[in-house]
C-alpha cells in the first residue's frame, strides 16, 4: 500500500519556473511506477508524465520540453520540474502511483492518488 502527498504548488508568474514534490510512504514504493496529472476547472483529468522504478520517463506532447519528471527512491519522492509555465497550465496536479512496476498514460491503471495541490500561473 502507497500513500502520496503533494506539496510545492502555488501562484507563479507566466514564464516562470516551480517545482511540484510528493512524498510516499510504504513498504514497496520503488517497485511503483509513478505519474503525474493535471485537472482544470471543467476539464477531463489529463496525463503528463510517468516514470518506472529504473527512472524511464515518458511524457505528454503538450509538456515535453518544458516539465520533467524525476525520482528518489531512497527518500521515497518523485518530483515536477517545471518550466515556461503558461497561465493555460493553470489547474490542481496530481502524483499517482500504479499498482504494478509499469508506467502508464491511463489514469486507470493507477491505483493511488495524492490528494492534490494548486498550481496557479498568472498572465
Amino acid at each position: 500500500q502507497v500513500q502520496l502527498v503533494e506539496s510545492g504548488g502555488g501562484l507563479v508568474q507566466a514564464g516562470g519556473s516551480l517545482r511540484l514534490s510528493c512524498t510516499a510512504s510504504g513498504r514497496t514504493f520503488s517497485n511503483n511506477a509513478m505519474g503525474w496529472f493535471r485537472q482544470a476547472p471543467g476539464k477531463e483529468r489529463e496525463f503528463l508524465a510517468t516514470i518506472n522504478w529504473l527512472g524511464n520517463s515518458g511524457y505528454a506532447d503538450s509538456v515535453k520540453g518544458r516539465f520533467t519528471i524525476s525520482r528518489d527512491n531512497a527518500k521515497k519522492m518523485v518530483y515536477l520540474q517545471m518550466i515556461s509555465l503558461k497561465p493555460e497550465d493553470t489547474a490542481v496536479y496530481y502524483c499517482a502511483a500504479t499498482s504494478s512496476r509499469h508506467g502508464s498514460s491511463l489514469g486507470n491503471e493507477y491505483g493511488y492518488w495524492g490528494q492534490g495541490t494548486q498550481v496557479t500561473v498568472s498572465s
